[in-house]
């Protein structure tokens, strides 16, 4: 699915959408890409010189492309997903501009409203970073 796609399932738009394209595998993974440009409002600063995509977006982009997984459940419907953990997230490897990140993400478990998963970045199949992570569905009031 393209990003006009996405934006059926999950609420983020620019310029917090980081997932670019996603697909579903019919394994029950989730698998997206983003492509740095290089004129992305966090790469302001990070670094001067030497512009790196912090790791707490990498985070952010694995998580979007989990919740693309529930596009087979109708998306998020009037729910936004809020983070609600990260565990044993590791950084590997930079993502600089010119990168494809590609996301392998699975949901784990699911309790009510709590989803858990793990997640994957990858840049030309080496590991960038990897995470468990969780999130909650949050109804709109």
């Amino acid at each position: 699915m393209n990003r006009e796609e996405i934006k059926t399932i999950l609420p983020h738009r620019e310029p917090m959408l980081l997932v670019d394209e996603a697909e579903l595998d019919g394994e029950g993974a989730a698998h997206g890409r983003y492509t740095v440009r290089g004129d992305e409002w966090f790469l302001q600063g990070h670094f001067p010189g030497n512009p790196t995509v912090p790791g707490v977006v990498l985070c952010e982009m694995m998580a979007q492309t989990c919740c693309v997984l529930l596009a087979g459940k109708g998306g998020v419907g009037n729910a936004t997903p809020y983070f609600t953990s990260l565990n044993n997230v590791k950084f590997k490897s930079p993502v600089l501009p010119g990168d494809t990140l590609e996301i392998t993400c699975r949901i784990t478990r699911q309790k009510s409203v709590f989803y858990f998963a793990q997640g994957e970045g990858r840049v030309r199949g080496k590991l960038a970073v990897s995470g468990e992570f969780s999130f909650a569905l949050v109804e709109k009031k």
